[in-house]
């Protein structure tokens, strides 16, 4: 079988487009990978890229593209929504056919020692990669961003796992890992205020928020640690931002294990928590590509509203999922773009 390994790092431009299509044409001059999706964001001053290919192509082009980014991205100049460690933020592998996640753990100490060594950048590793419990949540490896990552590498428990521990003022630094397959999913909501969206993040995603008591300090545990309210859904990251170019509020998620949860899962739980702030969803956002199990998933729970999901085609399915989710409400819904099996059938075939 044919080993495929997908990439999807975060580059800390996405306004510039001459940037973001050097970027990507660095990734595309490696032979052996298949670019799937570039997709820049304005607000959040970033771009999702993904890529499949073999497992040593996907790290060539993974470096390649990070040292694109170096000469490319300056630091200091750069503002956005999103939060973000470097030029190249993150850069995840992902097992897709044939592979591993431990052989995905080894490409990402690959590329991050490459990075470190040849551009010194200062490269954590997180999720399956982590060198310890604590850099493997990426918020956690994140946490201070770029401004207040001089003061972290100063002190010994942030020593980067590759790279000097030394501040690049340019690049700042960058995380890589090995995970699974993310869904980044965002919920439009009737308003332009983002502490509404935050507050919905608040209530849904895992971590939930920091507990407190009735003069507002935070509550501790014995051990000194902030005890925490969990939120309602389980392998779901939220945040509240404020989309500029649409002047409307969205709870920007990240589904960790869409298994677990899936996108209309928590379409349908922001919809609830939403109507108790006086607000309403108007529609969803899909960053990157998503499994094709994931869209009919939707399309099959809406269906069996109205009638028989087993009699609807596939396709019949992924149409319902779309219009339920109004995944088409910012930008055109495309399945042959956006869902990674369409985008490996197109490719194998080329």
């Amino acid at each position: 079988m044919e080993k495929i390994v997908e990439c999807v790092p975060n580059f800390s431009e996405g306004r510039d487009a001459a940037v973001i299509g050097a970027i990507g044409a660095a990734i595309e001059a490696v032979g052996g990978v298949k670019l799937l999706g570039v997709e820049p964001d304005k607000d959040y001053n970033r771009t999702v890229v993904t890529f499949v290919g073999s497992p040593d192509a996907v790290v060539e082009a993974a470096f390649e593209a990070t040292k694109k980014a170096a000469g490319l991205i300056d630091m200091r100049l750069h503002t956005g929504a999103h939060p973000r460690l470097g030029a190249t933020d993150v850069v995840p592998f992902i097992p897709v056919r044939g592979t591993t996640m431990d052989e995905c753990v080894e490409l990402a100490k690959r590329y991050a020692r490459r990075v470190g060594e040849e551009l010194n950048i200062p490269t954590f590793l997180y999720e399956y990669a982590a060198s310890n419990p604590a850099r493997r949540n990426l918020a956690d490896v994140r946490k201070g961003e770029y401004e207040g990552l001089a003061a972290r590498l100063a002190g010994p428990a942030w020593k980067p796992d590759f790279g000097p521990a030394a501040f690049n003022e340019r690049s700042g630094g960058t995380i890589a890992g090995a995970r699974k397959i993310l869904i980044a999913y965002n919920v439009n909501l009737n308003t332009a205020d983002a502490a509404v969206a935050q507050e919905i993040a608040l209530r849904i995603r895992e971590i939930g928020r920091p507990m407190k008591d009735e003069s507002g300090a935070v509550v501790k545990d014995e051990r000194g640690a902030a005890r925490r309210i969990p939120g309602t859904l389980k392998a779901v990251k939220a945040m509240g931002v404020l989309l500029e170019r649409s002047n409307i509020a969205q709870v920007s998620i990240n589904l960790v294990d869409y298994p677990v949860t899936a996108p209309h899962t928590v379409f349908e739980e922001v919809k609830r928590q939403a109507s108790t702030l006086g607000v309403e969803v108007t529609g969803s956002e899909l960053v990157g590509l998503m499994p094709l199990d994931a869209l009919l998933m939707a399309g099959r729970f809406y269906a069996a509203r109205h009638g028989d999901p087993a009699a609807l085609s596939e396709r019949e399915l992924c149409d319902i999922a779309v219009r339920e989710l109004n995944l088409s409400q910012l930008d055109p819904f495309a399945a042959e773009k956006k869902i990674i099996e369409y985008q490996l059938s197109t490719a194998s075939s080329t």
